[in-house]
């Protein structure tokens, strides 16, 4: 099942508390106070996987709490600190305060470690009221409660090329032929409900992520169709694959679809619009007009855009399309290696002013 949002309550471990105790040995009657602190409770970390690409299991789990610290114990001992509890989430997972709407982390890669709420501290113990107007004081701190807060977790699948489509335009027949992903293919509009990740090899050591989402219509990000619901998934891609269907069975005019969808993913995030986009002109086996190819090509050629014809049903144009779509990506993850790597600029001050001013 993908779920790709999730709210859940978090509670950090509370403190142990204080010991309140006196040393007695033989030969020692007055020793004094010897309780010991109490222990911090357990601090409640989010971390992310690359393992795993749905918040199912917050589902069935709402509800999750750390462990307490033990209570100070005598002959001054230290309580026993509370075990953290780790929970593992998807990288691309956003994590909202879901009473404030604020965004505490975002988890862009997989690695990534974050306290989301904090342990209690433990309570110290009558050993440490000792004074010499109180020898002997019979008092301890109690531990403090952990943090607790209400989360709303929100999934970005990580992905570097998106396909975008209308529906039943080829995308999960595509995804099913360069990579090992098996999702749901039929000669139905709306196929697929869920997106789906294939990851596409580009020789031994070289390989891309591509994320397939449900298929868009006119005023999709008004709510037609399935809506805008699964684009957030998109957001992160290096590059849109955009799929058109050249078949006649279709009905409609190939740059007016490219259009719709164009339109669609500006009308829900202008970043959308600014990403690289190829185009795949899709179901060649099943065109029988091919003034609908030269059309879209002369269009993108016009738009300067990439093009492809494929069919992912007789292999025509795949390798093609994947040498296109794997140079674009390397080309942007050495771009990003390289700014990444550039070395920083000093900030820029105003000339000095006033009387100190040089002349």
């Amino acid at each position: 099942m993908f779920v790709d949002e999730a709210q859940i309550k978090v509670r950090a471990g509370k403190g142990g508390n204080g010991c309140v105790a006196f040393r007695r040995e033989k030969f020692v009657p007055k020793g004094g106070p010897s309780g010991g602190d109490g222990g911090d409770g357990g601090s409640v970390v989010l971390e992310s996987t690359s393992r795993m690409n749905t918040l199912t299991h917050f589902r069935f789990q709402p509800e999750q709490s750390a462990e307490n610290g033990r209570q100070g114990e005598g002959s001054k001992c230290t309580g026993r600190t509370g075990k953290d509890l780790v929970l593992q989430v998807p990288a691309g997972t956003l994590v909202h305060d879901a009473e404030s709407n604020e965004l505490l982390h975002d988890f862009d890669a997989a690695g990534q470690r974050f306290v989301v709420a904090r342990g209690g501290h433990g309570g110290r113990g009558n050993v440490h009221f000792k004074s010499s107007t109180n020898r002997a004081p019979r008092y301890a701190e109690d531990g403090t409660e952990g943090q607790a807060l209400t989360l709303r977790l929100r999934l970005k699948l990580l992905a570097d090329v998106g396909l975008v489509g209308f529906p039943n335009a080829g995308k999960s027949t595509l995804i099913s032929k360069v990579s090992a992903a098996r999702p749901k293919i039929a000669d139905y509009p709306f196929t697929t409900l869920q997106p789906n990740l294939g990851v596409v090899s580009m020789g031994e050591f070289d390989s891309f992520v591509m994320a397939d989402i449900p298929g868009l219509i006119k005023g999709a990000h008004e709510g037609h169709g399935l809506g805008d619901r699964f684009l957030r998934h998109i957001e992160r891609t290096k590059i849109l694959l955009h799929l058109v269907d050249l078949s006649d069975a279709s009905g409609r005019d190939c740059v007016q679809d490219y259009e719709v969808v164009a339109r669609e993913l500006a009308s829900f995030s202008p970043k959308l619009a600014e990403k690289p986009c190829i185009v795949a002109g899709t179901k060649l086996d099943a065109m029988q007009s091919p003034e609908r190819v030269q059309e879209l090509r002369d269009y993108c050629e016009s738009s300067g855009l990439q093009f492809q014809a494929i069919s992912s049903v007789t292999g025509e144009g795949i390798d093609s399309l994947l040498r296109i779509v794997g140079g674009r990506v390397r080309e942007l993850r050495e771009a990003a290696d390289a700014a990444a790597h550039a070395p920083q600029q000093p900030p820029a001050y105003p000339p000095a002013s006033g009387a100190g001013a040089a002349k």
